[in-house]
């Protein structure tokens, strides 16, 4: 089987030898000897070798190639045959036939290289000569691209690309065809730089023997090279057509950039290929003939298959084929079918300007055909480096590398420079097109041939580009800078720095005819910049942290900012491009604070890469991001740092000292003494001065004024600093001239002579020394720099060269004879110094303008990149994002505010939102709250929530879109970034509050709990409609009357747009999840809860715009607060707790937010007692309610009273501690019984103005119990306590009439002192003073409302009746506090009607006037809700429900009633289980041995604590005016007397029974307590008296073991006597004389009267008792006792003398702590009457768990009690009853005696004036 490609080359034979012999006929018509004809010949030769082959692997490639290779040589043929032979060798290239790996490969690319680059062919008409071209691209395009070509040459693939270039840049040729070449040109440099990685960079010197090859064949004007020619003055014309028939110049301009088009060409080609294959012969075939397209699109697809063919022929991989053939201008197959028939009639057009063509391919292969390229690449088996044994000229061929690369790279630089005539704008932008294509093929920075390249002349170019006014050029420079800095960064640090300023520049540019777009691309080019990872971080830490660069970072992040602020209020793209690039940056942060924060999740563990500020990431991880600098070495770390990442302290260190360096730096530029000493001062320079640190500075410091250096140096005064600035120099192996050159450009030389022989002396020595004294003398080498210089001038200086001419090499030559040493110097040195001079002029600094200059600031900068100064350190992304955010935020923050407040665009918007949101994030991370609040602040201000009136307020907001974006972002940040939120807090908070005032919020947030209400729910807006809480009918009336009449029809509703758009708002704000703020409280840091906390508490609303319901909505919120953070209760509760003592204790009226406080402390209470850390300071703030005004606090008395029942229910078992429970009890007491708080809780009208604030619980000014307290104006709460036990609180003495109250006042001394406030030292009375001989308490009742009277006793009762609750803490409390309960539930209440009506209800008519006007100010009256301000008025709560208006009504009877019936059963309940519960404890405590007090459960105490006090309630019961509670009530008494438990009691205490029940009982019976009710009445005295005798009699026998029987019996007596005429009807009369006679007797019995010693054998009593009875039954004795004889008296009185005794027999019981105040029931007090040896009561101690507390309204001034008043000065004179003066102490109760006695008791008038009262 014959190998088919052997066919497919005998097809081409035929073809081109039938074109060869077609045209030989043409011309001569006679028919030619074919073997006359070399060309004819060689191909028949080839003919008969390849008819002997099966395979054509048997032949070199050369054999087949070579006739073909002669025709395209030959000048001979005409330009279609010559196309022909084209089209052959580009189909054996594209279909393989040359195979890579045969070792005559090599050999016969570079013939065919060598034939195509200097094709030759004979020109015919323009037209058809471009064609021919054309295809001379296309075979060189194949052949550099497919894997054969990489077996050229350096030198081949330099001419190759040359060719291209030449066709390029014929301005000749027709446009089609130079853009072809410029395609090609794409392709070829694509493929070359993307091969690069395979290519090593050589040694030195190999390097440079291969480039002078190279440059000689492409080199400089002088050598005869056409590349090097061509490469000065690319214009070829001149050498491209040398044609005879000089046709080829018009010719040019036909066809040529065919090939530019990737996509359309092949279209284009096929097109004209297969018309002209049609037409066979006509040369210029029309392109465009229809049958194009369709034709092209089956060659394309042809093509695609044969090209895969070809490929799988190579072995090389076909994956990536088919796109490179649609893609390319090369589908091959097709372009040599096309140009099969259109060579012919050419004449030999110049190869020379094909080859130039021909340097094009590369490029396009890189876009192109780099697929195949590449497999190309790595099929050839790499091991054989080409360098085969096929010989040409005798050496062998080395396949091209590095050095044609560079010299392409090199020429490509030379094309863009600006200054050199001959590039024009095609050049330069052909130049800038296929840099771009290199250097986004390959990394260049690699190769340091290539890199220095880069560093001087690209970047160099690049910047002079950036000032031409051609925006495609500065287009296409921005866009290589771009990708020079993106890779190359860390080599180009100054350059870096350059670029930047010039965009900078560029951007700020007030040049007005600097076009927009400029600027625009000049942003876009920041922009992309700062999109590089780390880009902006490297800037910072190189530049800005650099000593002697700008603040690259800084200028630019102001400059953006500044940018980013339209002036004229539009927005433009630049200001959206300068937002975008300032987002960069927080962008980029962000993505890594968000890594970090998923990393430091996902590995707890592994936190050392992690470094604090996010500054840092480990060495090795900075290694490896270093880029490829790093792989081969380790980074360089600049000497400014001390570790190669250095932390944000050591920068911030830097930063400072860069500060004082260019404040040092102008001062020296100003006057150089003056800068050094500064930096002295500042510790940068050393002081005394260090002169090689000095000549360091000024050798470092670009800033410095070259002038001022080289003043300061040449200074006299600082020789030895020259020393060492020369020093700083490295001259060594430096030629004289080049080492003067670098010396001078340090510093200006100044102009003065012997200074310049000053500074060059110190020169010359130097660089003599370090040279090895090259010359005879010192002398001679400066005689020769100082020749140098004058040369310079010479050759340079305009003024000078307008006087001379410049001296030419000989006569400097001549001036310079002998001066060495007397002998000459090396003459070819001199030569070579006066070339280099004359070429390059020595600048001086500061003195050259123009390019002069730029040439010389481009060279310090490249010197100053050499130094360690240009080390660019490459940075970890992320690496200082905390310094980097520090600096932008503000800028930014403020930029996107403008934005969003300025932009229509939703995009834009949004774009706006996500940078706050991100921000936000950034600041949340690295906890900067000041950021935060920023933030939120400015967000606020876009909601327009705080700025809209509250009417329009839903509207408003709910038609703003951008406004509720704001107040999504606002709340969604506040959510989820609370944590650093401070100052915002407020500014969230206003906003709330302006929601809720336009009822936006969810219902949820206006609703709190409450316990009054049913629903334990109340809305804290107002309802529209007027409340059925408490407000009459009457007067919401009133308020719709006043609604002027526009108002109501204004009230009919709003327009359908408002009510879309408030729902619009509603659901915002739903979305919004304000509530969230509070749920999610608990998860705040503390800081930040009470900063938020703060803000509530600060909206407690100023006078002006005082509004009761903000404070309230804000009250709750905070409560809430509280609540959910109860966990963490303790850090908040002072601050919580000072608010409500605010609101509650310094309130002066009764208003809806005092109420909510109230309820909310209470709620608090409930809430937080469970807590044991913190539960004794919370029931320590209940007391704040004691302190309130009593008018207020008994508006609130029905909430204390529910709040307090559900603290109970909840909490009791939680209440340790009986200060506690006495707070409780007098709060039950106060709200319950209207009973005056405790004077020290009251706070003094000093110190409640209000402008004090809030006191904590320690600063309550209590009255000023003590004097102590006067110096500071608080009392600690111990204190409080202490005060109590020392010194009772004396009642107020203005309210009650001491007359109708049955007092005694003893001195009128006692008065005067009463106004005194005690001194705790004057008042050692223990105990309270309660009058003990009186059934009530002697409290002051104020006022009290029913059903906190019910809810109280109700609270009480669940306390009393559960036995856990009941304990030694609060016994004597609960005791004390059901008598109050008693005495306030007394005749049902009654006597507190009249007065509370009037209070109650003024109090809440006057509000509601005052807040309806305040009202109509405020809203103006027109609004909806301005008018229904007035209407909706809040409910007063008036708690004197509207029974109490009209009388009481039924049904409060049975309510009071109930009540009463409550507290007797209550009563009777402890009474019977005092004793065990008493004795449960002792147990207990006998078990706990440290206990604090000891409880006794003896009867003395039982008898004090609980059994007197409870019976003297039941009795003050017995009087009450209702029947019912009477009967009940002696029922319960006389069973309570009677119980077992009180047998036990011993005389004293029945005798106390007596006093201090059952004497002040009766004595109160006889008042006419229920006048309707007379004959119960009669009843009720009756059942009194009969209980009276039963008692008596019982415990007869202990009661007459007492000395003060006699006293007692008499009394006993006087009663008797009193009840016989007490009653109207007969019951009385009847039932007394025999309860009389029956006690008589009993006692006769018990042989009471009788003594033995008398005369009559009757004691002393028996006389007493009967002359009392004959007063009011005088016939007793004889119907009882008619055989009684009185025997005669006996002399002796007394029986036995009784030594004088307390009035009881013991202390008055410490248990009921009593607040006197008023008492308004008449009651006749019983008084002891005692000797006159006992003037203090004896007590013990009060202990302090239970503190006998007294309180005075606070107006009233304490009187102290230096001694007891309610022991009675002893009587004047024995009482007179017909017997002996006895010394007896009688107990008498003075009121009842003096009523019937005829015995004046007291010696003196009563004082009655009804203001004294004493206790």
């Amino acid at each position: 089987m014959v190998d088919k490609n052997i066919y497919i080359i005998q097809g081409e034979i035929g073809t081109v030898v039938g074109a060869i012999k077609r045209n030989s006929r043409w011309n001569t018509h006679t028919p030619l000897d074919e073997e006359q004809d070399p060309l004819l010949n060689s191909f028949s030769h080839l003919k008969e070798i390849l008819n002997g082959i099966k395979e054509l692997s048997d032949v070199e490639p050369n054999i087949f190639l070579r006739p073909f290779l002669e025709v395209v040589r030959s000048e001979d043929t005409t330009g279609p045959i010559t196309g022909l032979a084209l089209t052959s060798v580009n189909k054996f290239l594209s279909y393989g036939l040359i195979d890579a790996n045969h070792e005559a490969a090599a050999e016969a690319i570079e013939n065919m290289a060598d034939a195509v680059t200097h094709a030759r062919f004979v020109g015919t008409d323009p037209a058809s000569d471009e064609v021919v071209l054309m295809k001379i691209l296309q075979v060189l395009r194949t052949l550099l691209l497919t894997p054969v070509g990489a077996h050229l040459t350096n030198e081949s693939v330099c001419e190759i690309m040359q060719s291209c270039f030449r066709i390029c840049f014929e301005m000749r040729l027709s446009e089609l065809l130079r853009k072809s070449a410029e395609h090609t040109l794409v392709d070829m440099v694509q493929l070359l730089f993307s091969r690069l990685p395979q290519f090593k960079e050589e040694a030195k010197s190999f390097v440079g023997a291969n480039m002078k090859k190279l440059k000689m064949r492409a080199g400089g004007m002088s050598e005869s090279s056409k590349w090097k020619k061509q490469k000065r003055s690319p214009r070829p014309p001149r050498h491209i057509v040398r044609s005879p028939s000089g046709q080829m110049e018009p010719s040019q301009s036909t066809t040529l950039s065919n090939n530019n088009l990737s996509g359309g060409v092949p279209f284009i080609e096929h097109g004209s290929s297969s018309s002209s294959l049609a037409a066979s012969d006509s040369t210029g075939s029309s392109i465009s003939s229809p049958a194009t397209t369709d034709s092209g699109l089956d060659t394309c697809s042809k093509a695609t298959s044969r090209e895969d063919l070809t490929d799988l022929e190579q072995s090389s991989s076909t994956a990536t084929t088919p796109s490179t053939a649609a893609t390319t201008p090369g589908a091959e197959p097709g372009r040599l079918d096309s140009e099969g028939r259109q060579v012919e009639p050419v004449q030999s057009a110049s190869v020379e300007s094909i080859p130039e063509v021909l340097e094009d391919r590369d490029a396009i292969t890189e876009q192109s055909d780099s697929a195949s390229v590449h497999d190309m690449d790595y099929v050839n088996p790499r091991g054989v480096r080409f360098t085969q044994s096929t010989q040409r000229d005798g050496a062998s061929l080395i396949p091209y590398g590095l050095p044609c690369l560079r010299e392409l790279f090199r020429f490509l630089i030379s094309l863009t420079n600006p200054h050199d005539r001959h590039n024009t704008d095609a050049m330069m932008h052909m130049g800038l097109q296929l840099l771009t294509v290199a250097l986004e093929s390959a990394h260049i920075a690699n190769y340091q041939s290539l890199l220095g390249l880069v560093k001087d002349e690209l970047c160099r170019h690049l910047f002079q580009l950036l000032s031409v006014d051609r925006m495609n050029l500065y287009a296409a420079s921005i866009r290589v800078c771009f990708l020079l800095f993106e890779s190359m960064r860390v080599h180009l640090k100054f350059q870096l720095e350059m670029y930047l300023k010039k965009l900078m520049d560029i951007i700020t540019s007030e040049n007005i005819k600097m076009p927009y777009e400029m600027k625009e691309m000049a942003l876009e080019a920041l922009v992309q910049l700062w999109r590089i990872p780390s880009f902006v971080t490297e800037l910072y830490i190189n530049y800005d942290c650099d000593f002697y660069c700008s603040n690259l970072f800084e200028d630019l992040t102001k400059l953006l900012s500044k940018n980013a602020f339209p002036v004229s209020g539009q927005l433009y793209t630049t200001h959206l491009l300068s937002l975008e690039a300032l987002l960069t940056v927080i962008d980029s942060t962000e993505a890594h604070c968000q890594a970090k924060v998923l990393n430091s999740t996902a590995q707890k563990d592994q936190s050392d890469t992690m470094i604090a500020e996010g500054e840092g990431s480990t060495n090795n991880s900075a290694d490896t991001t270093t880029g490829i600098s790093a792989a081969k070495k380790a980074p360089k770390k600049p000497q400014r740092f001390s570790s190669y990442l250095p932390d944000s302290q050591e920068l911030m260190e830097i930063k400072t000292k860069k500060k004082l360096l260019i404040t040092g730096t102008e001062q020296f530029n100003q006057k150089p003494k003056k800068g050094i000493q500064f930096l002295q001062e500042k510790g940068l320079l050393s002081n005394p001065m260090d002169n090689n640190q000095v000549a360091q500075w000024l050798r470092e410091n670009p800033r410095l004024d070259k002038k001022m250096i080289g003043e300061f140096i040449s200074d006299r005064k600082n020789m030895e600093l020259l020393d060492s600035f020369v020093n700083t120099f490295t001259f060594q192996g430096l030629r004289i001239d080049e080492a003067l050159r670098l010396y001078l450009e340090a510093f200006r030389l100044p102009g003065e002579a012997p200074v310049i022989q000053r500074l060059l002396e110190t020169f010359t020595d130097n660089w003599h020394k370090v040279n090895g004294s090259p010359f005879m003398t010192n002398d001679a080498g400066f005689a020769l720099a100082y020749a140098v210089i004058m040369l310079n001038t010479d050759q340079h200086n305009h003024n000078v060269r307008k006087q001379n001419i410049p001296m030419t090499v000989e006569q400097f030559k001549k001036n310079l004879k002998g001066v060495n040493g007397n002998k000459d110097f090396d003459q070819d040195m001199l030569e070579d110094i006066y070339n280099a001079i004359k070429n390059e002029e020595i600048v001086m600094p500061d003195e050259q303008t123009g390019l002069v200059k730029e040439n010389y600031v481009w060279s310090v900068l490249l010197h100053r990149g050499a130094t360690p100064e240009g080390v660019f350190l490459h940075v970890p992304p992320g690496s200082y994002d905390h310094d980097l955010f520090t600096m932008t935020w503000g800028p930014t923050i403020a930029a996107l505010s403008y934005v969003f407040d300025k932009s229509l665009d939703d995009t834009i918007i949004q774009k706006a939102i996500t940078g706050f949101r991100k921000c936000a994030m950034i600041s949340a991370h690295y906890g900067f709250s000041d950021v935060f609040d920023n933030l939120i602040i400015s967000l606020c201000k876009f909601t327009t929530l705080s700025s809209e009136s509250v009417e329009n307020l839903p509207t408003v907001f709910g038609s703003n879109g951008k406004a509720q974006v704001a107040a999504k972002t606002v709340f969604h940040l506040a959510h989820r970034h609370g944590d650093i939120l401070r100052e915002g807090w407020k500014n969230i908070m206003d906003s709330m509050l302006q929601l809720f005032r336009a009822e936006l919020l969810p219902k949820a947030m206006v609703e709190v709990e409450d316990f009054v209400e049913p629903s334990g729910k109340i809305s804290l807006q107002r309802e529209e409609t007027p409340s059925n809480r408490g407000e009459s009918a009457v007067l919401s009336f009133v308020n719709w009357l006043t609604l002027s009449g526009a108002e109501q029809s204004g009230l009919r509703g709003p327009s359908t747009e408002n009510q879309e758009a408030k729902q619009a708002a509603i659901l915002c704000i739903k979305q919004c999840d304000p509530e969230k703020l509070i749920t999610e409280s608990k998860f705040l840091q503390l800081e930040s809860l009470q900063e938020l906390m703060k803000a509530l508490i600060s909206v407690t609303p100023d006078e002006e715009t005082y509004d009761e319901e903000d404070a309230a909505f804000c009250l709750e919120m905070l409560l809430r607060i509280v609540l959910e953070n109860r966990d963490r209760v303790s850090c908040v509760w002072q601050t919580v707790r000072d608010h409500l003592c605010h609101l509650c204790v310094h309130a002066n009226e009764s208003c809806f937010l005092v109420e909510r406080a109230v309820v909310g402390l209470l709620r608090l209470a409930i809430r937080l007692l469970r807590r044991e850390d913190i539960s004794s300071q919370v029931l320590l703030s209940l007391r704040l309610l004691l302190m309130m005004k009593p008018h207020v606090l008994s508006w609130v008395s029905r909430e204390v009273a529910y709040g307090l029942h559900e603290l109970l229910k909840t909490n009791a078992a939680n209440i340790h501690c009986t200060d506690d429970w006495y707070t409780l009890f007098s709060l039950l007491e106060c709200i319950g019984a209207g009973v005056k708080p405790p004077a020290s809780f009251q706070l003094t009208t000093t110190s409640s103005s209000n402008d004090t604030g809030a006191q904590s619980d320690s600063e309550l000014s209590c009255d000023h119990a003590t004097e102590v307290s006067l110096d500071r104006g608080y009392t600690s709460d111990s204190e409080v306590y202490t005060a109590h036990g020392k010194s009772r609180m004396p009642r107020s003495t203005t309210d009650v009439d001491v007359a109708s109250s049955g007092w005694l006042v003893v001195g009128k001394d006692d008065l005067e002192t009463s106004k005194t406030p005690p001194a705790s030292s004057k008042a050692p009375l223990n105990h309270p003073l309660v009058n003990q001989y009186s059934l009530t308490l002697g409290q002051d009742l104020g006022q009290h409302d029913t059903k906190s009277l019910i809810k109280c006793v109700e609270t009480l009762s669940f306390i009393v009746r559960d036995a856990a609750h009941v304990t030694p803490d609060n016994f004597e409390l609960c005791v004390k506090a059901i008598r109050v309960f008693v005495e306030a539930s007394l005749n049902g209440g009654y006597r507190n009607h009249d007065k509370k009506k009037s209070h109650k209800y003024d109090s809440s008519k006057s509000r509601v006037r005052k807040k309806a006007g305040g009202r109509e100010k405020e809203g103006g009256g027109g609004t909806r809700r301005g008018s229904g301000r007035a209407s909706s008025q809040r409910p007063s709560r008036s708690h004197s429900d509207d029974e109490e208006d009209e009388g009481v009504p039924a049904s409060y009877h049975t309510v009071s009633l109930q009540v009463s019936q409550d507290l007797l059963d209550l009563m009777h309940t402890l009474h019977t289980r005092a004793a065990s519960i008493y004795s449960s404890w002792a147990e207990e405590q006998r078990h706990l041995e440290a206990a604090g007090r000891k409880i006794e459960a003896d009867s003395q105490t039982l008898w004090t604590s609980c059994w007197c006090p409870l019976l003297q309630g039941i009795a003050w019961l017995c009087c009450d005016a209702r029947r019912q509670v009477r009967m009940q009530a002696l029922t319960y008494l006389q069973r309570a007397l009677l119980v077992h438990d009180l047998q036990t009691l011993d005389a004293t205490e029945w005798e106390s029974c007596f006093n201090k029940v059952l004497f002040p009982l009766l004595t109160k019976l006889l008042d006419n307590i229920s006048p309707a009710d007379v004959g119960g009445m009669e009843e009720t005295r009756m059942r009194a008296c009969t209980l009276l005798s039963k008692v008596f009699l019982q415990h007869l026998s202990p009661l007459l073991s007492l000395p003060t029987f006699a006293a007692l019996w008499l009394t006993i007596l006087d009663f008797m006597d009193k009840y016989m005429h007490a009653g109207s009807s007969d019951l009385l009369l009847e039932a007394i004389p025999e309860s009389l006679k029956n006690m008589l007797l009993v006692m006769d019995t018990a042989g009471i009267f009788h003594s033995a010693d008398s005369r009559t054998g009757y004691s002393d009593l028996w006389e007493i008792t009967w002359e009392r009875i004959v007063c009011f039954l005088p016939n007793l004795r004889e119907e009882l006792f008619k055989q009684t004889v009185i025997p005669d008296p006996v002399p002796n009185a007394p029986a036995e003398p009784v030594q004088p005794a307390p009035p009881a027999g013991r202390p008055p019981s410490p248990q009921v702590s009593p607040s006197p105040a008023q008492t308004p029931s008449p009651v006749p007090v019983p008084v002891p009457v005692v000797a006159p040896t006992e003037p203090k009561t004896p007590s013990r101690p009060a202990s302090p768990q239970e503190p006998p507390l007294s309180s005075t309204s606070p107006t009233q001034a304490p009187s102290p009690m230096s001694q007891s008043p309610l022991i009675l000065q002893p009587l004047a004179s024995p009482l007179q009853v017909g017997v002996p003066p006895m010394s007896l102490p009688i107990i008498l109760n003075p009121a009842l005696i003096e009523a019937t006695s005829p015995v004046p008791l007291l010696p003196g008038p009563r004082p009655t004036s009804p203001s004294d009262e004493v206790k």
